[in-house]
């Protein structure tokens, strides 16, 4: 490129590390207000963050920013520059024509109170207090749609905010994938109700040392590649990956001491989700390509080592011995093959977080349905407890018994991430054809696992997938993966094959 092209880039680079430091600042803060702040400096900690990320938005929207695009972007510059510093452009671009229609004042307004909400919504989440927690997320919704009015509806207003977690995602096509999805699944549901061959698992309901659940997590997280260089474990409410940069990318679990499963499976998903920001490329590091492509494409990674990997036959066949070693007493007359269907058992429950991997789709749905009707029809904050459990009872046949296994139960509202839920059935999607993929290329990929042998994996993973970063779209990752556009039977297939074989179905 020629000097003065070279000059510009220096400096453009240069504003999007100032602004990647700020972000990296809030992440740290709020990783902190989630793993045991003070609850008495949440107002403050709000306020913080808030100034902080209007800084960061104040640089992302100047003037400045706005000359380097206008430039960078000229038909003869672009011919200079490579296919990722193009990405880039790109990228930033979206970002500046998105964020500069929005007034800063607006945006910390909005910063401070999410950050606030995310903190207080842990006692009312306790608590079961929606009464409480109403006029945050109220608020939280008002000034969502007041940024849509900025930004501009596209087919709904829903749309809006699904594209900024999933670029191009449609409610028309998410229709078209959940209907196709629950065409298949219901049936198997109802198939697996009326079965007679139903795993027994009376043996998890014991007291399970968090002490030793915990040595378990961690040696697990060894085995599947999770650099402790890099990253650290603590505990949260609700488990979470966050990332301050890629030599720092820090998770969360929780540990329940009457089920020996959910900090693991919590920690195998997580762990997916570092795994994915651990092994970007270096060269993207820093950049704004220096992430998961999409949170559909992140949740593919984290459900791909909880489920995939981590609730087979093989994983346990390699690691029941490792679990019995921790919880002797507890363990000692139950099999592998008992173990392994009774994590796999499918018992339709209140809590997304602690759902089986059958009817976990049925949990997305819900959210899914009830955001839609919040943007596209106008559903009163107050009544969201209401529609909530008539869901659950028509979906799941169960009613919340409060709003802390109801409406309350999932942080993500407190912190305004509307349109985030369909990434997770999004995930589960992306990820079984991923791994019918993998399948094709490492034919003895059931050996590995059974070995505990997951540096090939990891390897396959980041050659595909994570190196790339951003510099893809979610579409243009699995086109070039699997050979063809996103399939809801593939997930359908894996379920199918899965379930019928552990509860004796035809």
């Amino acid at each position: 490129m020629n000097q003065t092209t070279a000059s510009t880039w220096k400096q453009f680079d240069e504003l999007q590390r100032k602004i990647k430091s700020y972000h990296e600042a809030v992440a740290l803060m709020h990783w902190d207000l989630r793993t045991g702040a003070p609850k008495k400096g949440a107002q403050g900690r709000s306020e913080t963050i808030g100034m902080l990320m209007t800084e960061a938005f104040r640089l992302q929207t100047s003037e400045e920013m706005g000359n380097f695009l206008t430039y960078l972007n000229s038909p003869a510059v672009l011919a200079e520059l490579d296919e990722i510093k193009q990405r880039i452009i790109t990228v930033t671009q979206e970002e500046y024509d998105r964020s500069v229609k929005i007034p800063p004042k607006k945006y910390q307004e909005y910063t401070e109170l999410t950050a606030l909400a995310e903190t207080l919504w842990e006692d009312f989440k306790e608590e079961g207090d929606y009464a409480g927690f109403e006029p945050y997320l109220a608020q939280i919704i008002e000034k969502t749609n007041e940024f849509i009015d900025y930004w501009g509806s596209k087919a709904t207003r829903y749309d809006t905010l699904l594209h900024m977690y999933e670029p191009d995602l449609t409610v028309e096509k998410l229709d078209e994938v959940f209907g196709q999805l629950r065409d298949r699944l219901v049936p198997l549901v109802e198939a697996i109700k009326e079965a007679s061959q139903e795993p027994q698992a009376s043996f998890m309901n014991q007291l399970f040392d968090k002490a030793q659940q915990e040595k378990f997590g961690l040696f697990m997280l060894e085995q599947m590649g999770y650099d402790f260089e890099a990253g650290r474990v603590d505990e949260s409410v609700h488990p979470f990956e966050i990332t301050l940069n890629q030599g720092d990318v820090r998770i969360t679990t929780h540990y329940l001491q009457d089920d020996v499963t959910f900090a693991l499976f919590s920690s195998l998903h997580e762990g997916g989700h570092a795994l994915y920001e651990q092994n970007v490329s270096p060269e993207l590091a820093g950049t704004p390509l220096g992430e998961g492509a999409s949170m559909g494409i992140h949740e593919s990674q984290s459900r791909l080592w909880e489920n995939f990997i981590g609730r087979s036959l093989e994983f346990w066949t390699r690691y029941y011995g490792d679990l019995q070693q921790h919880f002797p007493e507890q363990l000692k007359n139950v099999t592998v093959d008992e173990f392994y269907k009774a994590v796999n058992r499918v018992e339709n429950s209140l809590v997304r977080i602690q759902a089986d991997e059958l009817t976990y789709n049925l949990h997305i749905i819900i959210r899914y349905e009830i955001e839609k009707q919040l943007f596209n029809d106008g559903l009163s904050v107050s009544d969201l407890p209401k529609v909530w459990n008539e869901k659950y009872k028509a979906y799941l046949g169960l009613t919340p018994p409060n709003d802390s296994l109801g409406v309350l139960q999932d942080v993500h509202w407190s912190g305004g991430s509307f349109g985030y839920f369909p990434s997770y059935a999004l995930g589960n999607m992306y990820a079984a054809q991923i791994v019918n993929t993998m399948r094709k290329q490492l034919p003895n990929l059931d050996d590995l696992i059974a070995e505990g042998n997951f540096a090939p994996i990891k390897e396959w993973l980041t050659e595909q997938i994570y190196k790339y970063g951003k510099s893809q779209k979610p579409a243009e990752i699995m086109k070039r993966v699997t050979g063809e556009e996103l399939n809801p039977n593939y997930l359908a297939d894996y379920l199918e094959q899965k379930y019928k074989a552990i509860y004796g179905l035809s």
